[in-house]
């Protein structure tokens, strides 16, 4: 699993979790306040679902090649491999 399919999993469960303590629970505690607990939670999870869902869609032009030689030389074969990992444009 890559990175921002973990934060979009994880954003979500956050935006669902908010969203109880914000509009389902009526209980309420001196000192503590269930409601601002879920906005935070809210707004935490929807920021990281959008982090989560640039890094997939980032992560889906991720590009690698290889490129392998072979040369003779006196000594017997050399053999060069060039590893390469970019982004694309």
């Amino acid at each position: 699993m890559n990175r921002g399919a973990g934060l979009l999993g994880f954003g979500v469960v956050l935006v669902v979790v908010g969203a109880i303590l914000e509009f389902a629970v009526t209980a309420s505690a001196k000192g503590f306040n269930v409601h601002t607990v879920g906005v935070i939670l809210l707004l935490v999870g929807i920021v990281s679902f959008v982090v989560g869902l640039a890094l997939m869609v980032s992560g889906g032009s991720r590009r690698s090649s290889v490129r392998e030689e072979t040369h003779s030389t006196p000594g017997g074969q050399e053999r060069t491999v060039e590893q390469r990992d970019t982004l694309a444009p």
